[in-house]
């Protein structure tokens, strides 16, 4: 399985984060991107941060091709400019979207005190099932970040599926799905290489998550 990682299109709606901007495309580009996932035999689509062009470009485009995706969405940043409404998480779950969550503040999950994990995993879910109407069984990791405290701390709140940033193939029923990350640099060919890196080198991207679970 190929889990595809979108993050925004187009002109962003707010001020980004340092290095942020690398993670943004054209929508021109996007479309093409989008039309080479739809042609991949094993390929899940997801967009972190719940930003405004989730629901103005991503949907639209997304229905078109029949296709269906993931959204993971910031509670902190529900209805601020920029970023979807609890109206828009709505109308994307109506659409038959999965709503999942990406934290409360957008910061690593990583080395988090037991008050500000419970923030992060437990209100926000809450917040956004009550955008969605819907539960939240789905997580994705700000930053990609995790280890081995913050993963116990996903399954003891219940959630079925955990996605990360580590560029590698997952099997699908895997409970941590890693996911390749789309850059502006991308280009349709290199979405089509994805997922056929030699050998030695998906061995190496194998250990180091396997070391990331266990720190």
């Amino acid at each position: 399985m190929i889990n595809l990682c979108f993050h925004g299109i187009g002109t962003p709606g707010r001020e980004l984060e340092p290095d942020e901007d690398q993670y943004w495309i054209d929508p021109d580009r996007f479309e093409e991107l989008l039309e080479v996932a739809g042609e991949m035999p094993s390929v899940r689509i997801t967009f972190d941060d719940g930003n405004a062009s989730d629901i103005s470009i991503a949907l639209p485009a997304l229905v078109e091709r029949g296709l269906d995706a993931s959204f993971f969405v910031i509670a902190d940043r529900l209805g601020k400019a920029g970023s979807l409404s609890v109206e828009e998480v709505g109308a994307l779950a109506d659409a038959r979207m999965t709503i999942g969550t990406h934290g409360m503040r957008h910061r690593p999950w990583r080395s988090l005190d037991e008050e500000a994990i419970r923030e992060e995993l437990g209100d926000a879910r809450t917040a956004i099932e009550t955008a969605s109407g819907a539960p939240v069984r789905h997580a994705a990791c700000p930053f990609g970040a995790y280890d081995r405290r913050a993963l116990r701390a996903l399954r003891k709140h219940g959630f079925t599926r955990v996605y990360t940033v580590d560029r590698r193939p997952a099997h699908p029923d895997a409970w941590l799905q890693s996911r390749y990350v789309i850059q502006r640099s991308d280009t349709p060919e290199t979405l089509r290489r994805f997922g056929r890196d030699p050998l030695p080198r998906a061995l190496v991207l194998a250990a180091k998550t396997t070391a990331k679970r266990w720190r």
